[in-house]
């Protein structure tokens, strides 16, 4: 069922099971966001923008920097009286905004930290730290910068040069395959 038909409400509780009706604005949300102040659109602005139903709405939500700035901390769902996932719904719409191509051009460095963390998890099954500051790095060109720290973290042992590897690689590669499958429906 498209968007233009059903409305993108329909959509994001099917995906997600968030009912975003069932938000009567008080507040709460934005007033327990550590972030807030830096966001284009608090969580509770999201949240009404989204009961519009509103197709325009929805793409400047989408192109917004407020979900990619959400870090799930679950503030908001522990203090929602309603129990709504915010969390869950803004990464939603970081899919959503990825599959559209409509991504903030402030995100970038948030999507490239995501990716670099996924990819240091994918292949060694847990994080590891050089291969997630070398991912991050090489993806935003960045490569000199807070090179003078990794000695201080190396010589603390803050910094393992072998990763750690788990021991069952077949049913971590399922786990990222799986993932995969779900975020193409």
């Amino acid at each position: 069922m498209s968007i233009e038909k059903a409305g993108y409400i329909f959509e994001i509780k099917l995906d997600t099971g968030v009912n975003v009706n069932r938000c009567y604005q008080c507040g709460k949300c934005s007033a327990g966001c550590a972030i807030n102040e830096n966001m284009d659109y608090p969580p509770s602005v999201v949240m009404r923008m989204l009961q519009t139903n509103n197709v325009e709405n929805y793409n400047r939500i989408l192109r917004s920097e407020s979900i990619w700035m959400c870090v799930s901390c679950q503030n908001c769902l522990t203090r929602c009286p309603m129990q709504i996932d915010i969390p869950r719904l803004m990464d939603n719409l970081r899919e959503k905004a990825l599959k559209k191509n409509i991504v903030n051009k402030k995100a970038g460095k948030i999507i490239s930290f995501h990716r670099a963390f996924l990819d240091s998890i994918k292949y060694t099954g847990r994080l590891y730290e050089i291969g997630l500051i070398v991912g991050y790095k090489l993806r935003t060109f960045n490569l000199l910068q807070d090179l003078t720290v990794a000695p201080g973290m190396f010589l603390k042992g803050k910094l393992p040069l072998i990763p750690e590897i788990i021991k069952d690689k077949k049913r971590l590669a399922s786990v990222f395959s799986k993932a995969k499958q779900n975020s193409r429906k």
